[in-house]
């Protein structure tokens, strides 16, 4: 005998025999012809009304890019979503006793994807948050938040971040295959068909959509699947066969069911908020693998996980940046760079030239101190010389978050002062052509110009 259909069958739907809801909300025909199979006392009830969740996804789209900044995610940086429904199936559960994916996914985000060329953000169930405690989740997930992970709001911010993202690794639940429906690649890191209804269009899409692969490179998988993506058909058709227009249906059911006449104003639903901006800010040691390409032209590739070992076949030098507010305080003495974020003006730090000296003083290990200053800019003070500010070129815009993290900029220019002869004299030489010359930084497949000045007005 198969399983009852979760939301269809009749112990959900019926009371004594009797339909328990008055009106029954269906978002397509679909699930018109599944509900009269699996309950048939309930079919009089259903409403055809459309899907006013995935209406206010569509009508928020134009502000994609909003969403994406409020999340801290830079022009060329790919936001990947994880996304956990709340059974021991899904992608946070134990997989029926397969182990907790997300944590391995998470310690595997950490290692494998440069954090100037990715931003990850994870969506939990609702249920995740009460079964557990919000406590509970945030320690689980200290380390990764540390590292840069955005936790988003499981109620306010679920659809923000849904928008905004460029790929998905998700599970058998609504926001996932909402994902698909936007045309959003989608990666299923667990999907557990005996669970489903063989017949809804849910188990189609698991069937259908590509599955992540634990043994294969994570990264190499969410570039292939970004790269070679095609939306599927089923989600987008089957999610409402009345886009845009659930906020006119549902009024006219809900002012018909009091019996009462309906506004003369047009129905609408609430557009989704602009969420708080989120820096993004990671905490934890970045291990730094530099390469000199050229002429006062650096290639940095920042990662916040365990030191990776050096292959035969990898170029480059590595070093260590660390932010000032770190909780691994033992690495600040073994930092090739310290550097922290805040208003140049924040009278806690004296200046970013009080600071950048202080860090100097305290660390003597530290060759580099960046206190960045905005979103695209930063005062750096390199041992033994005076500050200096960090910049993007004239030319480039300037204007917000338009290129990566201003510390991606200390370290290319550490990594620049770092080649070559070790004496006072060719250090020297080579911070007077990165400050003639200005300084190209490649994060990535980005080339980013910036400027690297004396400081002025001095302070």
């Amino acid at each position: 005998m198969p399983a009852p259909v979760f939301g269809l069958a009749p112990e959900w739907l019926l009371s004594r025999g009797a339909p328990v809801a008055d009106a029954l909300v269906l978002s397509h025909p679909e699930q018109y012809e599944r509900l009269r199979i699996a309950c048939p006392e309930a079919a009089p009830t259903a409403v055809l009304a459309g899907d006013p969740c995935f209406d206010r996804l569509l009508a928020a789209r134009p502000y994609r890019e909003r969403f994406r900044r409020a999340l801290g995610v830079r022009p060329g940086q790919q936001l990947v979503l994880l996304n956990s429904t709340w059974n021991p199936e899904s992608l946070f559960g134990d997989g029926g006793g397969g182990g907790d994916v997300v944590a391995a996914l998470l310690d595997r985000v950490s290692a494998e994807f440069p954090v100037d060329e990715y931003r990850f953000a994870a969506v939990l169930h609702p249920n995740i948050w009460h079964g557990h405690g919000p406590g509970q989740i945030r320690a689980w997930l200290d380390r990764a938040r540390r590292g840069g992970l955005a936790l988003i709001d499981p109620l306010k911010g679920w659809r923000q971040a849904l928008l905004a993202a460029d790929a998905v690794i998700g599970d058998h639940g609504s926001v996932t295959y909402y994902a698909a429906a936007l045309g959003t690649p989608v990666l299923l890191g667990a999907a557990p068909l005996d669970a489903l209804d063989p017949d809804a269009p849910i188990s189609a899409f698991m069937r259908e959509a590509p599955q992540l692969d634990p043994d294969a490179s994570l990264s190499a998988q969410i570039e292939r699947l970004i790269r070679g993506h095609r939306p599927l058909s089923g989600p987008a058709g089957f999610t409402t066969s009345v886009p845009g227009e659930s906020a006119v249906r549902l009024r006219r059911l809900f002012y018909s069911m009091m019996g009462a006449p309906e506004p003369g104003w047009p129905a609408s639903l609430k557009p989704l908020p602009l969420p708080d901006y989120e820096a993004g800010a990671a905490t934890v040691p970045f291990h730094v693998l530099s390469q000199v390409l050229g002429p006062v032209e650096v290639a940095v590739s920042r990662r916040a996980g365990p030191r990776p070992m050096m292959g035969p076949d990898q170029d480059g030098e590595l070093h260590v940046a660390v932010h000032e507010d770190t909780r691994d305080v033992d690495q600040l003495d073994l930092a090739d760079v310290i550097f922290r974020d805040g208003a140049p003006d924040d009278p806690r730090f004296g200046s970013p030239s009080v600071w950048t000296a202080e860090v100097l003083r305290r660390h003597q290990g530290c060759s580099l101190a960046a206190y960045v200053t905005g979103p695209s800019a930063c005062v750096v003070r390199v041992r033994g010389e005076e500050p200096l500010r960090v910049v993007p070129a004239p030319g480039t815009d300037a204007g917000g978050m338009s290129g990566p993290d201003p510390a991606a900029y200390a370290s290319a220019l550490y990594a620049w002062l770092a080649t070559g002869s070790p004496d006072t004299a060719a250090a020297d030489k080579r911070l007077a052509e990165a400050m003639a010359e200005g300084l190209s930084v490649r994060t990535g497949t980005r080339l980013h110009r910036v400027r690297v000045a004396p400081l002025t007005p001095p302070e």
